[in-house]
């Protein structure tokens, strides 16, 4: 699933709700979400941990990472960085 949006916790959304109506219902639950962007802040592991989300694949590199490490440390959640981003601006 490759979306773009401008704010980071509507694509967010976007990616499971299209997930969804590709595969069904239980698509999010267990899954894992992976991102070629950064997580500057934890709105994201919120979203994703309430879609059902077990782990997140990022390139880490915000300022704020340690929000969003602490968040799925909160949530039981599982967080890899990669270090690469596939997106440059």
């Amino acid at each position: 699933m490759v979306l773009g949006q401008v704010n980071r916790i509507w694509s967010t959304k976007q990616c499971f709700e299209h997930a969804k109506e590709l595969i069904g219902d239980d698509i999010t639950n267990g899954a894992v979400l992976a991102s070629d962007a950064f997580f500057p802040f934890d709105d994201c592991v919120e979203s994703a941990h309430q879609a059902g989300i077990t782990a997140i694949i990022q390139p880490g590199g915000s300022v704020n990472d340690q929000l969003s490490i602490d968040k799925c440390n909160e949530y039981d959640m599982a967080m890899l960085f990669t270090g690469i981003r596939h997106f440059k601006h």
